[in-house]
């Protein structure tokens, strides 16, 4: 058995800065520009491991076991997911099928400003909430760089866009693990957070297209800017107060899409706004199907199959329990049946947190971490995702050999992108179990009541920023949150929310979503730059949730959700 230590050195600002030393050598290394996302990943990696072996103390063999539990869980539920994502969209492309997709956003609007955000925010939200992880930023990037976008904004637009969907990312995937691991109401965590993330959700597509151009023709723009951004933020709030948390992101989506589409059917932008780079001449050239042949309606279903698909596929492997019904998850069927979690030799349950994080003076069965190694080749929600690309190749007449072909083409192309996820998620994990996380984060919690709404937020900025995902970082922060907010006398719903609400925030500088985004959209090796430009979109829009949080926690408490009241 191991305990974890928060502060090895007797002094917590210095032990702050230990535990922050490999984070500062990944993001250094990565932003100067002078390695690759894989080798700054792997001298991240490396810097956790000997700080964790020489400061923290904890066991080389504990260290080593913990790499494995991150690449094996980098493997089945992030890397099999891009690459089949990825996969899909190829097979898309070689049919001819995105010339026609193109062309059906196309004519809806050639306006560079609306494409943006029916693509990036509303039809990458969709994708979020049907398999989140990186599979929004891969798709709705490519989706772009096809539309005539340069890759570099490409990236650069969907990165900021896949932030106010994330909570719910994945049949709300982070809000339920939130519950869990801080044992309070997923229905009040999802509703507060319902109440946080919409004016963030009307913000967002006015914010994208500013990204792109100057105020005044952002403002051209504002009907379908507010309609389209509206539209999401209502369901968006609706759904997660009224209805539940599962499907908030899938609703809010349609939704938008659909309002958007049916506003461009009456009103139209003065002027066409296109870049700088396209001609004058091109003003009125959309992008067309090769074959010349007509678009009618039957040629875009076809073409939008894939993704239906897609959907179909992921909403199938995501559909819960029926409890009346004794009828189980879909995934836990699977899970039972074709899935293999041993528990990692040496480092389940060895691991202990301390008294700082727990609030226990000696360590209870819950606050040892469980270390599983996830083999789950069906169940992972990457599977649904390839069943899909294979099922649309199928249906598209390309045979097996040729979709061998371009598998294999996919993942050749991803294989930096591979190594980097690797690496960066083995430096999450040995950061987990030696409590590295931990110790930025209990500092945190040294701000006091007043300020810690706002700290407490960008904790959870920093969590995502870390791990790369909202889900680990509500594993990693929720119980801390909902500590701390007890002991400085603040409300727990809400600082559990403000953990995932501002992780969402982190989302768009984690080295995994920028390492995504750039080899989704044939950037690799400016990862450093696209890191630089990110940056500050990120730190405001999580000031901005942390403002909000602030507001609901010392001006209009009664804003928060509270659970339901149990009667016996």
């Amino acid at each position: 058995m191991w305990t974890q230590v928060y502060d090895p050195l007797g002094n917590w600002p210095l032990s702050t800065l230990m535990a922050a030393l490999p984070v500062l050598v990944l993001l250094g290394l990565l932003a100067s520009g002078k390695m690759g996302a894989w080798q700054a990943a792997l001298c991240g990696l490396l810097t956790a491991s000997v700080v964790a072996a020489t400061v923290f103390r904890m066991p080389p063999e504990m260290i080593l076991a913990s790499v494995g539990v991150g690449v094996i869980f980098a493997l089945f539920r992030i890397v099999w997911l891009i690459v089949a994502a990825v996969f899909l969209y190829d097979i898309a492309v070689a049919t001819g099928q995105f010339d026609v997709m193109k062309a059906s956003i196309a004519r809806l609007s050639g306006d560079r400003r609306l494409q943006a955000v029916l693509v990036a925010f509303s039809f990458g939200a969709f994708i979020e909430g049907a398999a989140g992880f990186g599979a929004p930023v891969a798709i709705s990037a490519a989706f772009l760089v096809g539309l005539g976008f340069q890759p570099f904004q490409a990236a650069l637009l969907c990165l900021i866009a896949n932030t106010a969907p994330v909570a719910w990312g994945a049949i709300g995937t982070p809000i339920l693990t939130l519950s869990k691991v801080t044992e309070l109401d997923v229905e009040a965590l999802s509703a507060t957070a319902g109440r946080i993330l919409p004016f963030l959700s009307l913000l967002i597509p006015f914010w994208l297209v500013r990204t792109m151009t100057g105020w005044r023709q952002t403002f051209a723009v504002w009907p379908a800017l507010l309609v389209v951004g509206g539209t999401f933020a209502g369901i968006q709030f609706a759904w997660s107060n009224f209805v539940g948390f599962e499907l908030v992101d899938l609703v809010s989506a349609v939704g938008s899409l659909v309002a958007g589409v049916v506003l461009l059917q009456f009103w139209r932008p003065k002027d066409e706004w296109r870049f700088a780079h396209e001609e004058e001449s091109d003003k009125e050239v959309r992008p067309h199907d090769p074959t010349h042949q007509p678009l009618t309606a039957g040629r875009v279903a076809r073409a939008w199959m894939p993704f239906g698909l897609l959907s179909l596929t992921v909403l199938v492997w995501g559909i819960p329990a029926i409890a009346p019904l004794g009828t189980p998850a879909v995934k836990d069927w699977l899970d039972t049946r074709t899935s293999w979690k041993p528990a990692m030799i040496g480092l389940h349950e060895k691991v202990a947190k301390g008294e700082a994080v727990t609030g226990h003076a000696h360590p209870e069965p819950k606050d040892y971490e469980k270390a599983t190694v996830d083999l789950v080749p069906v169940s992972s929600t990457g599977t649904a995702v390839f069943l899909a690309a294979i099922l649309s190749g199928l249906l598209l007449g390309v045979g097996p050999a040729t979709m061998a072909v371009t598998l294999a083409k996919t993942v050749a192309r991803m294989v930096p992108a591979i190594a980097a996820i690797f690496s960066m998620l083995a430096l999450g994990f040995v950061t987990k179990y030696s409590g590295m996380d931990a110790v930025l984060g209990l500092a945190f919690t040294r701000t006091g009541p007043w300020l810690y709404p706002v700290f407490g937020t960008m904790l959870g900025w920093l969590g995502v920023a870390l791990t790369g995902s909202d889900t680990s970082s509500n594993v990693l922060f929720g119980n801390l949150q909902k500590i701390t907010a007890k002991k400085l006398g603040l409300n727990p719903i809400l600082m559990a929310a403000a953990n995932t609400t501002g992780g969402v925030m982190g989302k768009m500088i984690d080295a995994q979503s920028i390492v995504v985004a750039a080899a989704a959209t044939g950037e690799g090796g400016r990862e450093g730059e696209l890191l630089r430009a990110v940056l500050w979109h990120s730190v405001a829009l999580a000031l901005i949730v942390g403002v909000i949080v602030w507001i609901y926690a010392h001006v209009t408490p009664w804003m928060v959700a509270m659970p339901p009241v149990v009667s016996y």
